[in-house]
């Protein structure tokens, strides 16, 4: 069942918005995006880390891999620059409008500026490590006639 609020919008109309579906980390496939989950920050790694640059349109670059998942399953989660400091070990968030990117034909899970990422109160579930989406290749089949 879906709980339906109004609001008000600029423009004086109003609108409806719909109350957010979680999704478990199992329930994850290749191509897909606007998942909204809750999820444990098991690990966090930074693969890049770039100061400032000598062109002055470059910013500074921090990309992290993070290991996230629920009771259900567990993938990597790419984390990129402000998002870095919030995906510590240990910490519960909330990650919605998340999407599926591929990356050397494994998934891994982003949120870009669309989304967004929300600590919340630590979660009483245990990640379950050994069901790793992120450790599954897929390959591009090609089904045409």
């Amino acid at each position: 069942m879906r709980v339906r609020t109004e609001t008000e919008g600029d423009d004086g109309s109003s609108r409806v918005l719909k109350k957010p579906v979680f999704v478990k980390v199992e329930n994850l496939r290749p191509g897909n995006d606007g998942h909204n989950l809750v999820v444990k920050v098991v690990k966090s790694d930074v693969v890049l880390e770039k100061g400032a640059a000598a062109v002055s349109h470059l910013r500074n670059s921090r990309i992290a891999e993070c290991l996230v998942g629920d009771e259900t399953a567990a993938i990597l989660f790419t984390a990129r620059n402000q998002q870095v400091d919030v995906m510590k070990p240990g910490t519960t968030v909330i990650l919605r409008n998340a999407k599926i990117d591929m990356f050397k034909s494994c998934m891994r899970l982003a949120v870009d500026k669309w989304g967004r990422i929300e600590v919340t109160e630590p979660a009483k579930f245990s990640v379950k490590e050994d069901n790793n989406l992120s450790l599954i290749e897929y390959e591009l089949v090609d089904v045409g006639n």
